[in-house]
């Protein structure tokens, strides 16, 4: 029989040992568990002393007990003697009491255990506790009955803990319960999660043992990630993880990736913001006296909707579809209305613009027809300005915003004075901005907005929150989610096209859905493991007193997004890497969330600065396969909003000699080379006007290297501060002296004379040029007499630097 047993399978961990007589239970992490990661987290709610101050403090006590008394264990008293010496004994033991009730708020029994305790008391057996703590056997029992009642603590027998008798369980504990009992050992069955101190010790006392294995090594890994995620947005407190005990039940027997992906990740941040959403409904309600209408904005609303049935199936909820393209039709009530959207347009397709100004394909063609190359934009909005063309589009402007109403009396049916709550994933309030006046002169009705995570770009006054919000985040860690928000949204979204227009009768019209069917089946399956997680959540936590903690749910929730936002794990990068984002303007727009091997050539070539002006949605996805340095060096440049160059990242710099052939003469020169990733450095070399040709000599420095890439551009290109992979770039055609190409990039260079000699491209525009070679060193000459360079050119001079 295995020595290891899953939480799911603990129901039947009695059935192979008919003659026990003893369940033997550990007391943490077996019995009561924590909605912490990490038992230590739990100082972080302490508040004083801090948690530093707290474990340093017992390792004291623990060196000091080994050194006059020759044991490791202690008592919690004897930790707060050593925290603070010259405390009277009274503040001491105020000092164990808040720890203790702190532990007590972070505690829960464990359901599948406590069945199992049941179980045992069924069949007559007596349970104990062996657990390595520092506190007292009636420490302990009282922890038991505050955090899991005072049923579960009666249906224990004896309590045995370490601090007690000098020993853990590892140094001979569990023979000392057993020659106390004075039973048989193999009568005596003991289960805990540590494998040495449960498992392994058991099993050297004798009895019989089985190791509760908690979590998989990648469940693992997962939770330690978002543990040291929540420590870099949280200033302070404890790392909550609340879906500990749902996920360590459910995940094991979840085959499907995509269904893990929902209810390991997506579940608890949705439950979580379900249970938000239906306290701050109740406190609308509360305040107004009037019904509060909950409206999920479709289509990102979806899976939220479908969360908050699962946990509030009686909620006044109800799927509306509004999306940015109708609310911004449906709000152009005058000039100056339309005036205010033209400009803050200027970089977008004429078709867009027009599309939304309610034009028709015919209207949008003759009009695009008007239109010079120069100046495009300027002269569009001078024509759409045109007092026929404005009272066109203002007429149907209050046409679309008549149909809207008339959907939204047909779906909810809302009575003046009544609260419609938009509820979305955020994460600016667009909808709310441009429709809530509307809302209010023509249904009569107040609005609030509730979203899962807001960062509002102005400050327009109206009734919104946000689950994760300025209440608790800096405006750093709220546009450093805001940024990869997109894959959250993907997953959330509805299986259908944006609504671009209501019937006059309530119904809505949709755009055709640009989205590929294998994506849509991969969603369904992970919002059905968010359904099930939200349903399933609270079902193992057991407490003398059920408290829907909104804070704790709030950490833990802005951990989990964090963490899969920029902390990614394989398996869940595989259920995503095929999906693509629908931008939800009613264009059928879609780009993709993320590509690896754009992100592997533009890391070479620019380090992470490749990242700036990308229109992909999930780029820390892209950093897979890097090193978690790389990825923890993006999260903290979001996170605290770093004011980074790339000049910052150069601690180390190659003096590349080079040729500078015009036809006529031969210089020599030298470039700068500066370090991007993974080994690679890129020389960028200027050729001005296409008129040099440029020899490496690679072999005066290497005896192997990689060439990644060998490319021309402009010179503003390369300096631009928004990077575009591949945009305005020409592959050079090099030609080798005495270098010989040993596999794909991979080059040996004969002698200190070998060198790569690169044509200039021909002439486009008036731009100044470069080259931009990506190379790695492999193997570096012994000795290398490099050449005395000529004095290097202002234009050279720039781009080097």
């Amino acid at each position: 029989m295995t020595d290891t047993i899953l939480a799911c399978d603990l129901a039947t961990a009695l059935d192979a040992w008919p003659d026990l007589r003893v369940l033997s239970l550990d007391c943490f992490d077996t019995l009561l568990w924590r909605d912490t990661h990490a038992p230590q987290d739990v100082f972080g709610a302490l508040g004083a002393p801090n948690p530093q101050q707290r474990v340093w403090a017992e390792q004291r006590a623990r060196g000091t007990a080994a050194l006059r008394r020759r044991r490791n264990e202690v008592g919690i008293a004897e930790i707060y003697a050593e925290l603070a010496p010259n405390a009277t004994a009274e503040a001491r033991a105020a000092m164990v009491a808040h720890e203790l009730a702190t532990e007590a708020r972070h505690c829960f029994g464990f359901a599948p255990v406590i069945a199992l305790m049941q179980a045992a008391r069924a069949r007559g057996l007596m349970i104990i506790i062996v657990s390595d703590t520092y506190l007292d056997k009636d420490q302990l029992g009282a922890l038991i009955a505050t955090a899991a009642g005072d049923n579960v603590r009666a249906l224990i027998d004896r309590i045995f803990c370490s601090s007690e008798y000098g020993m853990s369980k590892g140094e001979g504990l569990i023979g000392k319960v057993v020659a106390e009992l004075q039973l048989r050992r193999d009568a005596i069955l003991h289960i805990g999660d540590n494998r040495a101190a449960d498992l392994i010790a058991g099993q050297k006392a004798g009895v019989r043992a089985l190791h509760l294995k908690q979590f998989s090594a990648t469940t693992e890994q997962r939770l330690r990630l978002e543990a040291a995620t929540s420590a870099m947005i949280h200033a302070g407190g404890p790392n909550v993880q609340p879906h500990r005990a749902a996920i360590a039940i459910a995940e094991p027997g979840i085959d499907d990736p995509a269904e893990r992906l929902g209810f390991t990740t997506i579940g608890p941040v949705l439950r979580g913001f379900a249970d938000w959403i239906a306290q701050e409904a109740a406190t609308l309600r509360a305040a107004s006296g009037h019904r509060v209408h909950v409206l999920f904005l479709m289509r990102d609303g979806h899976l939220p909707k479908l969360v908050q049935d699962a946990v509030a199936p009686d909620a006044d909820a109800h799927a509306i579809e509004i999306s940015r393209f109708t609310a911004t039709a449906a709000t152009l009530a005058n000039e100056a209305d339309v005036t205010r959207y033209l400009e803050g347009e200027a970089g977008s397709p004429p078709d867009a613009i027009l599309t939304q100004l309610l034009f028709e394909p015919a209207e949008i063609a003759v009009l695009k027809r008007e239109l010079s190359a120069q100046g495009a934009h300027a002269t569009l909005v001078r024509a759409i300005r045109a007092p026929q063309r404005m009272a066109r589009i203002l007429e149907r402007a209050r046409a679309f915003a008549e149909r809207l109403c008339s959907y939204l009396r047909a779906t909810v049916a809302p009575a003046a004075g009544d609260t419609l709550m938009l509820v979305d994933l955020g994460y600016n309030g667009s909808v709310q901005n441009q429709i809530e006046p509307l809302l209010r002169a023509t249904l009569g009705v107040e609005v609030a907005g509730r979203y899962l995570l807001l960062r509002e770009q102005d400050m327009p006054g109206l009734d919104k929150r946000g689950f994760i919000d300025e209440r608790g985040y800096d405006a750093n860690t709220l546009e450093a989610l805001c940024g990869n928000v997109a894959v959250l949204e993907q997953l959330c979204t509805a299986a259908q096209g944006s609504v671009i227009d209501y019937t006059a009768d309530g119904r809505t019209v949709r755009a055709a859905n640009a989205i590929k069917g294998a994506q849509s089946e991969t969603r369904d399956a992970v919002q059905r493991g968010a359904i099930r997680y939200a349903r399933e959540a609270v079902a193992p936590i057991v407490r003398a007193t059920p408290v829907t903690d909104i804070d704790g749910l709030r950490r833990g929730a802005a951990a989990v997004l964090a963490r899969l936002m920029f902390l990614p794990m394989p398996d869940e990068l595989a259920v995503l890497e095929q999906f693509q984002h629908d931008v939800n303007l009613g264009g059928g727009d879609v780009v993709p969330l993320f590509d690896r091997a754009i992100a592997q050539r533009g890391l070479r070539q620019r380090g992470l600065f490749y990242m700036r002006g990308s229109e992909r949605m999930y780029l820390p996805a892209e950093l897979n396969g890097e090193g978690l340095a790389v990825k923890l060096t993006l999260l903290a440049h979001k996170r605290f909003g770093l004011a980074l160059k790339y000049a910052d990242f150069i601690d180390r710099t190659i003096t590349l000699p080079v040729l500078i052939a015009d036809g006529r003469t031969v210089d020599t020169a030298t470039i700068t080379a500066t370090p991007t990733h993974d080994g690679y450095f890129v020389a960028p070399i200027p050729i001005s006007d296409c008129r040099y040709a440029i020899g490496l000599q690679f072999g005066q420095l290497y005896e192997w290297l990689q060439v990644e890439s060998a490319v021309f551009m402009p010179v503003d290109r390369f300096l631009s501060e928004r990077q575009r992979a591949g945009a305005e770039e020409v592959a050079a055609m090099p030609t080798l002296e005495g270098i010989e190409q040993a596999g794909p990039h991979l080059f040996r260079c004969e002698d200190r004379a070998a060198f790569m000699m690169i044509p200039p491209p021909k002439r486009i525009d008036a731009r100044a040029m470069m080259l931009a070679v990506v190379f790695r060193p492999i193997v570096t000459r012994d000795a290398v007499d490099t050449p005395h360079a000529t004095a290097v050119t202002p234009a050279i001079a720039e781009v080097a630097r």
